[in-house]
């Protein structure tokens, strides 16, 4: 997923068309509803924030777990060249001014609810259960009216990171598949992305507005800087599989933010979809496949979702996987 950028017209980042990616947050809207509203046996309204998943009495817990331990070689690869652009966390930091963070911050405190254990305390669950997982300190959370599916983190400046889930995602998902979700915004705070996307985006953004020389600045530093930013996206896919378990889960996340709607949830094919990745593998494996690939790849700052979903497939059956669950256990939630 992704992060914030400021309310105005000049700064929208590029972006997957879909899922776990940015989608202009700021933009209230009345035309999604939060969860589904039912008469409770008192006449009250109850709020139910995602659809049911069978109860679980217990939830996994690591004894120790380092960000490397899941991190994908992309990611660590990508994260090491990005270190080497000369002036880059001086650029970032000039871009991150005070004033970009006030507007940031007070836009989503503002227009947004909070999550607590008195607020929404079901998510609430959801988000300290995945913090306790991935050994995280759990980041404020809000849930934020909106049409497009999305969630996005943001974090600046040192201060405390927080995550924002839009309404029309919470209507899209179950219990499980929304944790996953939480837990892919936690990955990105785990691994330190959170400073870096926050950069990333505003970087190729602000240095455009530069005289003179933005443009080539930016344009030596996008092709970059959305490889990195693919790479991440596969490690918190990673985070997210951790942490609830079941590959089908995370792969059925980004199945129904690629084509689903409340209505037809229930009818998607999880194995469908996999068999889907793998007839792209073979319509791209031709010369000019790979190279239409290659063209359609660059121009995301999210990889393409049926090949997150076939990477999160073959992770959750490697041996790393597997050595990461031993070392796992179970505590009563």
């Amino acid at each position: 997923m992704a992060v914030a950028s400021l309310p105005s017209s000049n700064f929208t980042a590029k972006s997957s068309p879909l899922c776990f990616g940015f989608h202009k947050p700021f933009l209230p809207s009345s035309y999604a509803n939060f969860g589904s509203l039912k008469n409770n046996r008192n006449g009250g309204i109850q709020i139910t924030v995602c659809k049911a998943d069978p109860p679980s009495s217990s939830s996994l817990s690591f004894r120790y777990l380092d960000a490397d331990d899941f991190r994908h070689p992309l990611d660590k690869q990508n994260t090491l060249l990005l270190r080497t652009i000369p002036g880059l966390n001086e650029i970032g930091k000039a871009l991150l001014g005070s004033i970009a963070e006030q507007v940031l911050v007070l836009e989503n405190i503002g227009t947004s609810v909070l999550v607590s254990e008195n607020q929404l305390s079901e998510l609430h669950q959801l988000m300290v259960q995945s913090a306790e997982a991935l050994k995280i300190e759990a980041p404020d959370l809000y849930v934020r009216q909106s049409p497009v599916p999305n969630a996005y983190t943001l974090a600046i400046n040192g201060k405390k990171p927080f995550v924002v889930v839009h309404t029309s995602l919470i209507e899209l998902l179950s219990r499980k598949e929304l944790q996953a979700v939480l837990a892919h915004e936690l990955g990105h705070l785990k691994c330190d992305h959170g400073v870096w996307l926050t950069v990333a985006n505003f970087l190729t953004l602000g240095a455009y507005t530069i005289p003179g020389v933005g443009g080539m600045i930016a344009q030596r530093l996008e092709e970059q800087l959305f490889r990195w930013l693919r790479a991440a996206e596969l490690t918190c896919d990673r985070a997210a599989l951790l942490v609830v378990q079941d590959p089908k889960v995370v792969i059925s996340v980004l199945m129904k933010l690629a084509g689903g709607c409340p209505s037809l949830a229930d009818q998607l094919n999880v194995d469908a979809f996999l068999e889907q990745a793998r007839s792209y593998d073979k319509a791209s494996a031709s010369p000019v496949g790979w190279y239409i690939r290659n063209a359609q790849t660059r121009q995301l700052s999210h990889p393409l979702p049926v090949l997150r979903a076939r990477e999160i497939d073959e992770w959750s059956r490697s041996q790393d996987y597997k050595s990461l669950m031993q070392r796992a256990t179970r505590t009563n939630s």
